[in-house]
């Protein structure tokens, strides 16, 4: 490789909350030739960064426009809601919506959650962010209600959360541009779906680690198999004919003391 060239690298967008650790270290196992480059991006900005071409795929929150984006869903997340540790909350094990109708819940800019408005009394005003909204709770100012991922992103030793069982859910999905489902895109499809290297509905790379081709078993000359076996309806004694039994000739067969002449 002379010095202008630069190796093909694979552009992954991921949003908070996503930790893409353990198919990134799958990548780098299978594709070492090709880096991979990690972009953060909010959960806003991760549908325009793709349509733009700045990265090959990404980890993203639903809804997107599914007429230019494909998106493949992941899993969804528990909805939490975040409390000071002395809170009353803290000290049951879930909550509900109605639970908090007196309580003020922060509504932040950047929320993921498919809704108009949070449950109880609305804030003053919006957060800019639920890093924010965070800094608030901690304030004893009001509780914020977002997926799990961003409570444990946010930690704080003076907050802590409670499943939400009946609030809506985000879910995660690996999103691209459908017109530009490349070869590396699928190989990294293949990385997230736990495809095997050698999987049949998996793109053969160069990259990837060929498979040993297995010597084919082939059959001795003349036709037969490795081992005879007994003709139908027969045993095979020691030594004895593998003929049916009851067949003429089988008498002739028969071992003994040979007659004395």
């Amino acid at each position: 490789m002379t010095g202008s060239e630069v190796p093909p690298s694979f552009r992954l967008a991921y949003v908070p909350g996503v930790t893409p650790a353990k198919w990134v270290r799958i990548w780098q196992e299978r594709f070492p030739d090709v880096p991979l480059a990690l972009h953060s991006v909010t959960a806003a900005e991760a549908p325009d960064v793709l349509r733009a071409g700045d990265a090959d795929a990404g980890f993203v929150r639903l809804p997107v426009d599914r007429t230019v984006l494909s998106a493949i869903p992941l899993y969804s997340e528990t909805t939490v809601v975040v409390v000071p540790k002395d809170h009353v909350i803290a000290a049951v094990d879930e909550v509900t919506v109605e639970d908090l109708a007196d309580e003020v819940v922060f509504h932040p800019l950047d929320d993921v959650l498919d809704w108009e408005r949070p449950p109880g009394e609305p804030a003053f005003e919006r957060p800019a962010t639920t890093a924010d909204a965070v800094e608030l709770v901690a304030a004893n100012v009001g509780l914020l209600v977002v997926p799990q991922s961003l409570a444990r992103l946010h930690h704080r030793k003076d907050l802590t959360y409670r499943p939400l069982v009946d609030g809506p859910q985000s879910s995660v999905a690996l999103s691209w541009p459908e017109d530009a489902t490349t070869d590396q895109v699928e190989d990294f499809i293949g990385v997230v779906r736990g495809r095997t290297v050698n999987s049949t509905r998996g793109r053969t790379t160069s990259q990837a680690p060929a498979a040993k081709e297995q010597p084919k078993r082939g059959r001795p000359e003349g036709g037969g198999s490795a081992r005879r076996q007994p003709a139908a309806g027969g045993r095979s004694g020691r030594g004895g004919s593998g003929g049916a039994k009851g067949t003429k000739g089988a008498k002739g067969t028969r071992r003994g003391k040979p007659r004395n002449r």
